[in-house]
């Protein structure tokens, strides 16, 4: 299992993020190489991204500024500038929108940049959100594998840290970033899939990364459409994601956002799946090109498959994130042999998390090769068994 790293019992966010970027400091450098050679593919060296992450620090201050204090704690921890862990919270932004289709004609140009500062070369996910009465034993649930380069699995680590109000928070997230999937003491949760619009990048909006923390500050989804209408209104969105979400009321809901705009898919749905493609009508306009490799409509549709099986049961749920039915393309994907290690994407993770009950499983390698095995959120034991 990956390594758990607990800040609760410090009190100010710089000192916990100073202990997380002490503790992770391997696992940090290594995800910084990973988006080097990333970034590089696309003509953009390290230099570059941390220059042009700078450029989001007005949008994170006005979402939540003690997250900006933990991410110059996390550097300093971790003996790194302040601009190399902005760029692992706003890679997503960072990355051209052409990123999943075409590498960059200036990649060996910013590839010898990165060398020269001694860094060396080094997605797309599946997601199901059960509300509490389409599922089988009546608890809420989040599920998703989370589909990357393979060798960034050496650099997640679990995260048990505190929002501003002192809210425990528990998340799986790569080494450096503030969060990705995880969970509250209130039961909230959230995934990701990430999504290509035409318009990432063209405004310095908040980073999703940073939403993803932010949204584990809340304890209900309606509290957080009402936050997701305020940002729209105020720093925007940098680039687009879509955050499926579910909380211990048994609500569940599917987040898309664009720098253009935002918009729930199918609000009122007992069941939702989501993959990497916009599914909103009024973002249908903002899809960028994606390679057919990413397989996102395939995966989408054998997720509906699974979606329509309801009672939904915690076996249907692992039976989603197992499956293999088409080949190197599957909601579980293994790497492909014979790509470059670099290259290999494969579903790096498998998760699945009961709101009601604030528990949950990771598989912490392809989730067909190994067991879902369950993770000590650090909530206090047992207060919320039962309460189906």
């Amino acid at each position: 299992m990956f390594p758990v790293i607990d800040v609760r019992s410090i009190d100010s966010a710089r000192a916990r993020g100073e202990r997380y970027g002490s503790r992770a400091k391997e696992r940090i450098l290594h995800s910084v190489q990973t988006y080097a050679r990333l970034f590089a593919d696309c003509g953009l060296d390290w230099t570059e991204a941390g220059r042009r992450a700078m450029q989001y620090r007005d949008a994170i201050h006005a979402t939540d500024p003690e997250l900006l204090e933990e991410m110059e704690g996390i550097a300093h921890g971790a003996k790194l500038v302040f601009s190399d862990i902005l760029a692992l919270n706003c890679r997503t932004e960072i990355l051209p929108s052409s990123f999943l289709a075409q590498v960059s004609d200036k990649a060996a140009q910013a590839r010898r940049h990165n060398q020269a500062l001694g860094l060396l070369d080094w997605g797309e996910c599946t997601a199901m959100a059960v509300s509490a009465r389409a599922s089988k034993d009546g608890h809420t649930w989040l599920a998703q594998n989370w589909d990357w380069i393979g060798r960034q699995r050496a650099a997640l680590v679990v995260l048990h840290t505190l929002d501003v109000q002192g809210r425990a928070i528990a998340t799986l997230t790569e080494a450096g970033m503030l969060a990705k999937i995880g969970l509250n003491d209130q039961g909230m949760a959230v995934g990701l899939n990430i999504l290509r619009s035409v318009a990432d990048g063209s405004k310095p909006g908040v980073p999703v990364h940073v939403l993803l923390r932010h949204a584990l500050s809340f304890d209900s989804l309606k509290a957080f459409r009402m936050r997701l209408h305020e940002l729209a209104n105020g720093p925007g969105f940098g680039a687009a994601s879509n955050i499926p979400a579910a909380d211990a009321s048994g609500d569940i809901g599917s987040f898309e956002i664009a720098p253009a705009a935002w918009s729930e898919h199918s609000a009122h749905e007992p069941v939702l799946v989501h993959t990497n493609h916009f599914l909103c009508t009024p973002l249908l306009d903002q899809q960028a090109v994606m390679a057919s490799s990413l397989s996102t409509e395939a995966r989408l549709r054998c997720a509906q498959q699974y979606a329509a099986q309801t009672p939904i049961s915690v076996a249907t749920i692992e039976a989603l994130l197992r499956d293999e039915s088409d080949g190197l393309l599957s909601v579980c994907r293994k790497p492909d042999p014979t790509l470059p290690e670099q290259a290999r994407v494969e579903s790096v993770a498998g998760i699945r998390i009961d709101c009601t009950e604030r528990r949950w499983w990771i598989a912490p390698n392809v989730p067909s090769q190994v067991e879902f095995e369950e993770v000590a959120t650090g909530f206090a034991a047992n207060q919320y068994a039962g309460l189906a």
